[in-house]
């Protein structure tokens, strides 16, 4: 489990401390006040990319740190990855101002792979911006897949079905090979001395795309940054001065009213990051200069690459140097080319039954599953308010072999009855999204190994019964796993077997965030403060010693 987070130098965060436990932790502040950017910085410890930007103080460096409870059946990733196994295991991110990142494991130097890889077996992190997740295939495939404890099957299907698709591609090349096999022998080498001249292990074909476009725009990109920046500081009448007025007259309208208060923060966030565009558009502006020159040598380069993409039939530089190494390890004599096809097409076909097994044996557990999934959601969804809602897996066949087998998955629901269940994406609404998400992460909580797992947010759009009966099922997955839940709702707060709060305060003239555990008094003054706002009353704390008990 995730036992102890330490944050330094980090966005608002100065240096914060925070250790969690087994059961229910729940986490509750403010908006704005700094939530999201623990979350960010944990991110970092699951191998996300690093920005600069978030480093507080440009003169040192950014150190995020988690320190896991491990157990022995994780020793063998240490084994296989070379690295000292110890029960109290430190994951640390550093981001130093140069831009670049390091990670380590218990002090050992680390690749972002190896991270991700270990980070990826103990924690998990849903965010409200990630419920469109129910929406992608992969992600129902996985949903399915662990009820029909298809783990093993899976990786061994993706296996044959990379070796299935490598093998076809090598195919392709020896029949264009067999295909061209009358052409003299220096006009194929010819071909290969002209891909070598290309020197394609160098070339990011995107990044020069990019360059040659902006250099082919430079006048109309500097034009209209010009029009920007007239149309930004124009006098009496720019934008960033009636950007300024409005903040200002909305902090008096907040001093008069408290209940504008949140609005002028929300206002007050929007324009730092309103500046902050500003300012990196200003930088950008000031990269920007025409050289003919460049132009030129990027055309050159551009248009070698294409009329080699065309000669070879290739859509990608990865293809062409398949070709290049196809060329280079050709033997001239076309006996030995075609036995070489034949040989391949023979494989081809022993990986395609090995593939049409492994898809036979995913699609049967997947049908026995469905309906464990159907019953097991909809009993959960009824606990949740949606006592007449229905939800499907419809499996049906592909004509060839996907990443997930030879099968299409959609998942159907209908929250209502007498209508026909849709796909899921077209037939559910906000409110019913946040407990779907719930139900589903209850299930695949259930059927996974994974200790840790932090919902932000997961209750957005639901209140009252329906909200304490999510925070009775947050309570029960909490009995088998670490829970982290950030919300705002009383009902669920109520639940937690221990409590933080986030909270924004200057400090030195500057703002920072911090978080800090709530004792029970302390507790019961915050879940009465979500019930009735900022003003605390004598019914608030009578409901939330009833929410708490």
């Amino acid at each position: 489990m995730l036992n102890r987070i330490f944050i330094k130098n980090f966005a608002l965060i100065d240096s914060l401390e925070l250790q969690l436990h087994k059961g229910l932790q729940v986490i509750t502040g403010e908006t704005g006040a700094g939530k999201s950017i623990i979350l960010g910085a944990l991110r970092l410890i699951m191998g996300e990319r690093a920005d600069v930007k978030a480093i507080q103080d440009s003169a040192t460096k950014s150190v995020v740190e988690a320190e896991f409870l491990l157990d022995d059946s994780y020793r063998p990733f240490f084994l296989k990855n070379d690295l000292d196994f110890e029960i109290h295991t430190l994951v640390r991110r550093e981001l130093l101002p140069s831009g670049k990142s390091r990670a380590f494991i218990n002090d050992v130097p680390v690749t972002l792979e190896v991270l991700k890889s270990l980070s990826g077996k103990l924690i998990d992190i849903h965010s409200q911006f990630e419920s469109s997740d129910l929406f992608n295939e992969e992600y129902q495939f996985s949903i399915v897949d662990g009820l029909s404890e298809n783990k093993s099957l899976i990786a061994e299907y993706k296996t044959a079905f990379e070796a299935f698709g490598t093998l076809k591609t090598q195919l392709q090349h020896y029949m264009l090979r067999l295909h061209e096999g009358n052409r003299e022998a220096d006009y194929k080498q010819f071909l290969l001395n002209e891909l070598n001249e290309a020197n394609l292990d160098d070339v990011d074909w995107e990044d020069l795309l990019s360059q040659l476009k902006k250099q082919e725009n430079a006048d109309a990109i500097t034009e209209n940054l010009k029009e920007i920046f007239l149309k930004l500081d124009a006098e009496q009448i720019g934008l960033l001065d009636t950007i300024n007025e409005v903040k200002s007259r909305l902090n008096r309208i907040a001093d008069l009213s408290h209940e504008f208060t949140l609005l002028n923060t929300r206002l007050a966030e929007n324009i730092v990051e309103f500046k902050d565009i500003v300012f990196d558009l200003q930088n950008e502006a000031e990269k920007i200069e025409t050289d003919p020159g460049v132009l030129e040598r990027l055309n050159e380069r551009v248009n070698s690459l294409n009329a080699l993409f065309l000669k070879h039939q290739a859509a990608t530089v990865s293809e062409l140097i398949v070709v290049r190494d196809a060329l280079a390890g050709e033997q001239t004599g076309m006996e030995e080319l075609q036995q070489l096809i034949e040989a391949t097409q023979t494989e081809i076909k022993e990986k395609e039954r090995n593939l049409a097994r492994l898809a036979a044996l995913l699609a049967a557990n997947r049908k026995k599953a469905a309906p464990i999934f159907k019953a097991k959601m909809e009993a959960l969804l009824k606990k949740l308010g949606l006592e007449k809602a229905r939800i499907e897996v419809e499996l049906t066949p592909r004509p060839d072999f996907g990443r997930f087998g030879n099968e299409n998955i959609r998942l159907l629901f209908q929250a209502n009855s007498g209508f026909p269940l849709k796909p899921v994406e077209t037939a559910i609404s906000g409110g019913e999204r946040s407990r779907v998400m719930l139900s589903i992460k209850k299930l695949m909580a259930e059927n996974a190994e994974l200790p840790t797992l932090i919902l932000d947010e997961i209750d957005t759009g639901v209140s009252g019964k329906i909200a304490e009966e999510m925070g009775n099922v947050m309570r029960e997955m909490s009995q088998n796993m670490q829970l982290v839940v950030i919300t705002h709702l009383a009902q669920v707060a109520a639940k937690g077997d221990n409590h933080f709060k986030v909270h924004k305060e200057e400090v030195s003239g500057r703002t920072q965030s911090s978080i800090r555990p709530l004792d029970d008094l302390e507790k019961l003054q915050e879940i009465a403060q979500l019930l009735s706002g900022t003003k605390v009353t004598q019914a608030a704390l009578e409901q939330a010693r009833l929410l708490m008990k």
